[in-house]
C-alpha cells in the first residue's frame, strides 16, 4: 500500500469521526434538557465570572485614580501667575502627547486633571476638553474632578439650586 492512500485514508477517517462527533454533539445539544440546562448553566457561571472581574477591575482602577488625585493635591500646584501659566501650558502639552501616542490614559488625564487646577476658568476648559480630548481620557478625568471638592466648576457640578461644591468641608 502506497504511504499516500495511507495519509489520505487516516485523513478521511479523521475527518469523518470529527463530523460524526460535531453531528452528535449538535443532536445532543438539541434533543437531551439536562445538557441544554447544563450548557446555560455553565455560560451563566462564565457570564457571572467575567461581570465580576470587570467590577473588581473597575473598582481597582477607580482607587488608583482616587490616590492618584490625592498624591496630586499633596504635591500642590503653583500660586504665582507666571509659574501657573507655565505649569498649565506644559502639563497640557504633556496630555496631548500622551493622548496622540496612545500611552497610559490615566496619565494623561492626570495631565489635563492638573492643567484644569491651575486655569483661572475650569468650567471654560472642560468644554474645551470636550471637544478635543478622547473619550476614554476624558471619563478619567470626570472621575478625577468628582472625586475633588475643591475644584469650582459652577453648573457642572450640580442642577439647579446646589451648591459648586466649594463650600463642601472634606
Amino acid at each position: 500500500m502506497r504511504t499516500s492512500t495511507l495519509v489520505a485514508a487516516s485523513a478521511g477517517t479523521l475527518i469523518t469521526g470529527l463530523l460524526a462527533y460535531a453531528l452528535y454533539f449538535d443532536h445532543k445539544r438539541q434533543t437531551d434538557p439536562d445538557f441544554r440546562k447544563s450548557l446555560k448553566r455553565n455560560n451563566r457561571r462564565l457570564a457571572r465570572a467575567v461581570k465580576e472581574e470587570v467590577e473588581a477591575q473597575g473598582a481597582m482602577e477607580r482607587e488608583y485614580i482616587k490616590k492618584a488625585v490625592q498624591q496630586a493635591k499633596e504635591e500642590g500646584f503653583p500660586t504665582d501667575l507666571e509659574e501657573k501659566e507655565a505649569y498649565f501650558m506644559g502639563q497640557v502639552a504633556k496630555g496631548e502627547s500622551l493622548c496622540s501616542e496612545g500611552a497610559d490614559k490615566l496619565e494623561a488625564a492626570m495631565c489635563f486633571y492638573k492643567a484644569l487646577k491651575v486655569y483661572p476658568q475650569p468650567k471654560d476648559l472642560i468644554s474645551i476638553y470636550d471637544k478635543t480630548v478622547p473619550k476614554e481620557v476624558l471619563e478619567i478625568l470626570a472621575e478625577m474632578v468628582a472625586l475633588d471638592a475643591g475644584l469650582d466648576l459652577g453648573s457642572f457640578t450640580g442642577g439647579p439650586g446646589e451648591s459648586s461644591g466649594t463650600e463642601q468641608v472634606e
